[in-house]
């Protein structure tokens, strides 16, 4: 499993957390809202994993977007259970097989 799967798990994981009505609220406002940019600089490092391995970086995207929106209480928790959603359908899919290149022509045709 690659590296970009694996924080995809545990990015998706925290996102549950923070999906959670009270308890992510309360982790939020506590924190004095560090947790939204702990969380934005996780989905920065899982986008760019992805972006190296091709896979799909939507989960992580929309993480990122969460990240800024969240501090509105409808709307972050909205966007943190969709983004908990993308980011584990996306780690549970099965990596793409690498399709190869054609064969070159012939010599002399």
């Amino acid at each position: 499993m690659s590296a970009s799967r694996i924080l995809k798990w545990v990015t998706g994981s925290f996102e549950l957390i923070l999906a959670i009505p009270l308890i992510g609220g309360t982790l939020v406002i506590s924190s004095g809202y560090t947790v939204l940019g702990l969380m934005f600089i996780l989905h920065i490092v899982t986008l760019v994993l992805s972006s190296k391995n091709r896979e799909p970086m939507y989960g992580s995207i929309l993480g990122i977007i969460t990240s800024l929106l969240a501090w509105i209480p409808l709307v972050g928790w909205i966007l943190h259970l969709l983004t908990a959603i993308f980011l584990m359908v996306t780690a549970a899919q099965k990596p793409r097989a690498a399709v190869a290149p054609p064969p070159p022509p012939p010599f002399g045709t």
